[in-house]
């Protein structure tokens, strides 16, 4: 059984494999619920607390881990990944959010659901594995400062009538606001962070992530008592539903379908959809699927290695894509696999997609019964969640490795994709970090191009033997043609061994057509063991013999017997 897409690509592909190529028993759905329930716990409290982050309710938060949860399980190409709201997209959602309203967020996150899909047709899934680690560690580095600073004020309960956008302001006006600072919100943050860092030394099954937010709640508890009130989703946030009915925190209802469009802006306005508008999202929306495709991906790719199964790239972004353009139709934000919530999903026995369907079942059956209860979460609670998965995000432990001993060339990378993200944002990062990883690749490998002379070189005879070691393209061409340039005077005739030039680009071929004009009148250019695509491009650029000009030949050998410059050798030394 198989269900193609356009070009022979496969949708579902992770269902299959899992649950029609392989039996699917009884005992392995008890697995997968076990499995989907555990994660859904861990999901439900960080949905909230990222949509927060991302500066929306806390429900879109579980309508994304709902609704995009279940649909990219079902399209995708990963069996055990589990998708939702993730941390590396609340550096891009929160100023689109604050610019555009949810309406523009939404809209947003449809067009780089878009962009997914059409990087899963056009089979980029390969592709974006090539980015450099350096690139990666730099801007998932800066997303987690960026998030951590994010959490200062609801961490600490600090006043602030407006929080800046710019990082360096933000700072500056955090530190102005600490003698605001709110003992009882202190107390449940520090608490619920303490709890979360001290409860994997338990060595329980159970995530930390629901007993530290009801050891946050309890410490609430307690501080009431004596008066001391803290900041709860239901003292922030409220909603009306369609009915006319009011109420705080969190609506006791499912997702309802929505145009995204039909919603007001920040200021109550009707939402303009035009093509300025789309032309302003755009560029956050691309950096959404970018970053969403690498971290899905990159999940991906960690769940092979800790389960031996292997994903399907392309079919990942597809149901990432089928995933984000569903969602906000439903008022469910950016999604993309979590890593996190996936190791936890595969530690705790899950066998298939279907584990991350009843994560997303378990989110919906709490907004139906729960949802009164959250919200009393206190936001400071939210906040220290987000500050543990901003450390966990950081990667500490890689990057300090990387400064220590990757070449300077990375660690310019890493720091300047870094520097970027928290300065400036993610699309300039993601941007310059890839054009310059590209650039300085591209100078690597230009600089492994070697000439090297030889045994056969007879000044005597006016004979010079090179081998050209590496490809001839970009400045490596130049370079390597300028040197021989230099090296071939007083000789009249020069032999090129090519057996080791994998590529002749457009930039080779200019300078060795350069270097055949500039060679004088009785110099004989010979060249031999010429690859195949060396060869095709020549072939190409109608650069054929001319007599004691230019010729072609088999090997180093052959050419030397036949213009007579050495008889009797039968190899190349």
């Amino acid at each position: 059984m198989k269900i193609s897409t356009f070009k022979g690509l496969s949708l579902f592909t992770a269902l299959i494999d899992s649950c029609w190529k392989q039996p699917y028993s009884v005992s392995r759905l008890i697995k997968d619920t076990i499995a989907g329930i555990t994660v859904g716990i861990i999901a439900i409290p960080l949905a909230m607390a990222l949509a927060i982050g991302s500066g929306v309710a806390p429900q879109y938060g579980l309508y994304t881990a709902a609704i995009a949860g279940i649909v990219i399980a079902v399209t995708g190409g990963s069996r055990f990944s589990v998708s939702g709201p993730t941390a590396a997209f609340v550096v891009i959602l929160y100023p689109v959010s604050q610019q555009f309203g949810l309406g523009g967020l939404l809209i947003a996150t449809l067009m780089s659901g878009i962009i997914l899909l059409a990087m899963g047709l056009a089979r980029f899934g390969k592709l974006i594995e090539y980015i450099p680690i350096s690139v990666v560690l730099g801007f998932t580095s800066g997303i987690a400062i960026t998030i951590a600073t994010m959490q200062v004020k609801d961490f600490f309960g600090l006043t602030m009538a407006h929080v800046p956008e710019n990082y360096v302001d933000k700072v500056i006006a955090l530190v102005r606001a600490m003698p605001t600072i709110n003992l009882s919100d202190t107390l449940i943050g520090v608490t619920t962070l303490l709890v979360l860092i001290y409860w994997p030394k338990l060595k329980l099954r159970l995530p930390g992530h629901l007993p530290a937010v009801i050891a946050g709640m309890l410490v609430m508890l307690v501080l009431s008592l004596f008066g001391m009130e803290a900041a709860t989703i239901g003292s922030r946030f409220s909603y009306t539903l369609a009915d006319g009915t009011q109420g705080a925190g969190i609506p006791p209802i499912l997702p309802q379908f929505i145009l995204p469009w039909n919603l007001p802006t920040p200021d109550g306005k009707e939402f303009v959809f035009s093509w300025a508008t789309i032309t302003a999202l755009m560029p956050a929306a691309f950096s959404m699927a970018m970053l969403g495709a690498i971290e899905s991906l990159l999940c991906a790719v960690v769940l092979d290695g800790m389960t031996g199964k292997k994903h399907n790239s392309n079919g990942e972004l597809l149901g990432q894509g089928l995933g984000n353009i569903t969602a906000p139709f439903f008022g469910g934000i950016t999604a993309t696999a979590a890593i996190a919530r996936s190791a936890a999903n595969v530690r705790a026995g899950a066998t298939s997609p279907v584990s991350a369907i009843i994560h997303s079942l378990l989110v919906l059956l709490t907004l139906l019964i729960l949802a009164p209860l959250l919200s009393y979460l206190p936001l400071a609670a939210m906040s220290a969640l987000l500050l543990m998965v901003a450390w966990n995000m950081s990667e500490a432990a890689k990057v300090i490795e990387l400064i220590r001993r990757a070449p300077k060339d990375d660690i310019i990378v890493l720091l300047l994709c870094l520097s970027l993200t928290v300065l400036f944002d993610m699309v300039i990062a993601i941007s310059v970090g890839i054009v310059l990883a590209s650039l300085l690749f591209m100078r690597r490998i230009a600089n492994m191009t070697r000439l090297s002379e030889s045994s056969y070189t007879d000044h005597d005879k006016g004979l010079l033997v090179v081998r050209v070691n590496g490809p001839l393209f970009f400045a490596a061409a130049e370079r390597i043609f300028d040197d021989l340039k230099v090296k071939s005077a007083g000789y009249h005739t020069i032999v090129m061994q090519w057996d080791a030039v994998p590529v002749l680009d457009a930039g080779g071929l200019k300078a060795f057509r350069r270097f055949i004009d500039e060679a004088g009148v009785d110099t004989h250019i010979v060249v031999t063991d010429i690859p195949f695509q060396p060869l095709k491009t020549l072939v190409r650029a109608r650069i054929v013999p001319v007599e004691n000009k230019i010729s072609f030949y088999p090997s180093v050998s052959k050419a030397l017997i036949e213009l007579g410059l050495m008889d009797g050798v039968t190899s190349e030394a």
